[in-house]
């Protein structure tokens, strides 16, 4: 059994070792969706929900397969979970925001694929973590990824207001934030101690 507190669980999951500025999980929406703030937040926000109904279904499907002896079918059945309910949240972001489903795009079903949310199933596992530590795991890490998504975004709306050489416009100023925005984080590494 883990024993870590439920609070440094957070803290390591949303700032320490930040999904996205960290582990460098979950780039692709990080680059793509983090234009605007307000898309970048609910993107986030869809994320997080994936990631703790993934985590939830995570811990029932190891105890299930713990008990009945077929771990191998854990990988599997975590991304069964997961492209499901990614499949809900895309369906109730296009019947109740309209216009946020567009702004996403091709982004909302690639949630599906997204490493950071299989990472979430998979390192809660792996760490043994209880029910509520995996849930508490799941939310850090998912406003972890909301919190990156939101800087960047603010930091990219910023930056279009701005006059930038020609040279470091579009992808080249958005890749050095990014590792900027990384090194930054690494500054949270004091709080594990």
């Amino acid at each position: 059994m883990n024993e870590h507190s439920l609070w440094s669980i957070f803290i390591n999951a949303s700032l320490i070792n930040n999904f996205v500025l960290a582990y460098f999980l979950g780039i692709c929406p990080f680059l793509g969706v983090s234009a605007k703030r307000h898309t970048a937040s609910r993107m986030g926000l869809a994320v997080t929900f994936v990631m703790l109904i993934s985590s939830l279904s995570a811990y029932g499907i190891h105890s299930l397969l713990e008990l009945i002896n077929a771990p191998y079918l854990q990988l599997i059945s975590f991304i069964v979970v997961i492209g499901s309910t990614v499949q809900v949240v895309e369906i109730l972001i296009k019947k109740f925001s309209p216009v946020l489903f567009r702004n996403l795009g091709i982004f909302l079903p690639l949630i599906t694929t997204n490493c950071a949310i299989l990472a979430v199933a998979l390192f809660q596992t792996n760490r043994d973590y209880n029910l509520i530590q995996s849930l508490v795991f799941a939310v850090g890490a998912g406003l972890g990824f909301t919190l990156a998504l939101s800087l960047m975004a603010g930091l990219r709306e910023k930056l279009a207001l701005t006059d930038t050489p020609a040279l470091v416009q579009g992808t080249a100023i958005t890749l050095m934030i990014a590792g900027i925005l990384s090194l930054t984080f690494m500054g949270f590494a004091g709080l594990g101690t």
